[in-house]
């Protein structure tokens, strides 16, 4: 794919630092969006100052342990910073401290936070988007979908343990969602992606790719959108939200 300078500049991506400060939140409200994915509201005394720019930004949680303070990265799922709210997912998978709060979490109970450090803005320019992940991804899918501009055109493919984990999102795109069920697929995702995008043709015009799974997943994907399918690198964001056997892992995926 030919690309002059007049294109890197108008999809070039932007980096902004966030002054970072700790926030002590409170439960507002709790909303089970599917049976494994549960919506809390949090509200605090003031968001003055909390920004984030990007659907796939990443806050730090921070949870009480019997071995200490435990910290886990999130996404800002939704915030109102006059209302002083702030939304997050969580998807009640495997027994860690997220999993165990957002389970037994109940209106007035604290939370702190920490961040965003910073966004990484992808630009709103390209002519359509494919937004591809599991659970973990939702929510930055979910925010990616509500903030688009009318009329775009974005896919998204998306895995899931079975039917009742669809989510239904309010969005003004041209929105076409594919759903892999682990129930019927199997738990290979990659393998799932890719019979389901092997299908999609890629749009005309300039599209801009995210991916965002366990990490061998993500890569896997990454590499077949890249290496079969002939789509640019720097048009592409690929991160493992997680990695099999180990806790808080989470990376930019390069290669």
């Amino acid at each position: 794919m030919a690309m002059d300078i007049g294109t890197e500049q108008r999809h070039a991506a932007r980096r902004v630092r966030h002054e970072t400060r700790r926030r002590l939140l409170t439960v507002k409200a709790i909303e089970d969006v599917t049976p494994r994915m549960r919506r809390i509201t949090f509200s605090a005394d003031t968001m003055e100052g909390f920004e984030s720019l990007a659907p796939d930004d990443h806050i730090k949680l921070f949870f009480a342990a019997p071995e200490g303070p435990q910290m886990r990265d999130f996404t800002p799922r939704r915030f109102d910073r006059e209302a002083g709210t702030l939304v997050i997912d969580f998807a009640l998978h495997e027994a860690g401290p997220a999993t165990s709060f957002a389970a037994g979490a109940r209106i007035g109970d604290p939370l702190e936070i920490g961040g965003p450090r910073g966004s990484a803005v992808v630009a709103d320019d390209f002519d359509w988007y494919w937004l591809i992940g599991d659970e973990t991804a939702l929510p930055a899918i979910g925010r990616w979908l509500e903030e688009a501009r009318p009329g775009l055109p974005i896919l998204t493919a998306i895995a899931i343990a079975d039917a009742s984990e669809r989510q239904a999102i309010e969005t003004k795109a041209d929105w076409t969602t594919l759903w892999s069920l682990r129930s019927e697929a199997g738990t290979d995702d990659a393998a799932a992606f890719i019979a389901l995008l092997a299908g999609q043709p890629l749009p005309p015009g300039d599209g801009f790719i995210f991916i965002a799974a366990e990490t061998n997943v993500a890569r896997a994907v990454r590499r077949y959108l890249t290496e079969e399918r002939g789509h640019l690198e720097s048009w592409m964001k690929a991160a493992g939200y997680w990695k099999r056997g180990e806790a808080d892992a989470h990376e930019r995926i390069e290669d």
